[in-house]
């Protein structure tokens, strides 16, 4: 298609309303436009089991008291073609005569798959999709990593946050963290978590700094289950993760039987326990992801200590660093990931900045092994 079709903004900024909202159905946004490019109708998918972006548009307009036969749909991912928890998208905007459709980003879920299109083009509709540069197909792809992920890579985006000093510190050597990072670049922290399916730490964590982990800093219709990785079922039932509000699943390599009366305590308080042992009487994380992904997970947003860090880094887990990073210089304390010792340089992870932004007084990096988003 012409590289140079218009895509309206606003229609991805609809489909960022949908944040924190629509998990684990990817974020969409839709604008109907007639002719003349006067809007009729927009919308941007709901929770889950409820509409998506084009139904939603469809509905304003005829709210509106607009007639859209003949108009242009632009939506920023492929229009669903199969029946899930709701009736396909594009069966709503052929029998709306719809006449055009513009796609920011094809839709890889092997039940679409190209299929929507398809099924468009053969009611005579005209389709486009936008190149892969494209600016609306590049933010349809940033806001759908993790779902994109989950279809073609059969796990989670792992996301990765860490809040220390310049000189890569996570608290002082008595253990005092609170507060490395500004009240800015952590309720922007929030609203990364916010992002996320699933939140994750590890019992270390949850024993030292007993952390609510839920997102309370911004609003939110959603709240991410919360996940601990505890190999030796530890966790405490007083532990204030496993109060409301959410879900907490604990994912274990102890022996059922012998942490019988553990496990019985934390179901007790809604609690789900999973066996997820590796050979070495550790939780296999890698196994935990693509379990994960099989229950609908898009993204993962790790907040955990430097062990578990390390482990996830270790074993080329994490797909993303999210690192708060505060004008200070704390010299010995705890890390940022327990790595190494290397004795070359090219034995140490790599990663490519994709993203540095000031964020009150600190700064806020983005960063990602090169070419882990090509898929």
């Amino acid at each position: 298609m012409n590289p140079d079709t218009p895509f309206p903004l606003s229609c991805s900024e609809l489909a960022r309303h949908a944040i924190g909202l629509s998990d684990p159905n990817p974020r969409v946004g839709c604008v109907i436009a007639d002719t003349h490019g006067q809007t009729l109708g927009t919308g941007h998918t709901q929770q889950a089991g409820g509409p998506h972006a084009e139904v939603v548009a469809l509905r304003a307009a005829q709210a509106a008291g607009f007639e859209v036969r003949g108009a242009t749909a632009y939506v920023t991912l492929e229009p669903c073609s199969h029946h899930g928890r709701t009736p396909p998208c594009c069966d709503a905007l052929i029998a709306a005569g719809i006449a055009r459709v513009v796609v920011a980003l094809a839709d890889p879920n092997p039940l679409v798959g190209g299929q929507g299109m398809a099924r468009l083009r053969a009611a005579g509709i005209a389709v486009e999709l936008l190149p892969t540069d494209h600016p609306a197909a590049v933010a349809a792809r940033e806001l759908n990593i993790g779902f994109l992920s989950r279809m073609v890579r059969g796990t989670p985006w792992v996301r990765l946050k860490v809040a220390g000093s310049l000189d890569g510190r996570t608290a002082l050597p008595n253990g005092v963290s609170q507060w490395i990072t500004s009240p800015e670049a952590r309720t922007d922290g929030h609203a990364w978590r916010k992002r996320a399916g699933a939140l994750l730490t590890g019992t270390g964590t949850v024993l030292e700094d007993d952390p609510r982990l839920d997102v309370r800093l911004v609003p939110t219709d959603r709240q991410p289950v919360r996940v601990v990785v505890d190999s030796r079922l530890d966790i405490a039932p007083t532990a204030r993760i496993l109060q409301a509000p959410g879900s907490v699943w604990v994912y274990t390599a102890a022996d059922p039987a012998a942490t019988a009366t553990q496990r019985a305590a934390l179901q007790a308080l809604g609690a789900t326990v999973i066996d997820c042992p590796s050979t070495t009487g550790k939780v296999d994380l890698a196994a935990m992801l693509r379990d994960l992904a099989r229950r609908e997970f898009n993204e993962l947003h790790v907040e955990a200590g430097h062990k578990l860090n390390g482990s996830f880094l270790r074993e080329g887990l994490v797909d993303e660093l999210l690192l708060y990073l505060a004008p200070q210089l704390l010299g010995d304390g705890a890390g940022l990931a327990a790595l190494g010792p290397f004795h070359a340089l090219d034995q140490a992870p790599r990663f490519e900045f994709v993203d540095v932004e000031r964020i009150g007084p600190d700064l806020r990096l983005r960063a990602r092994p090169p070419g882990r988003a090509h898929f």
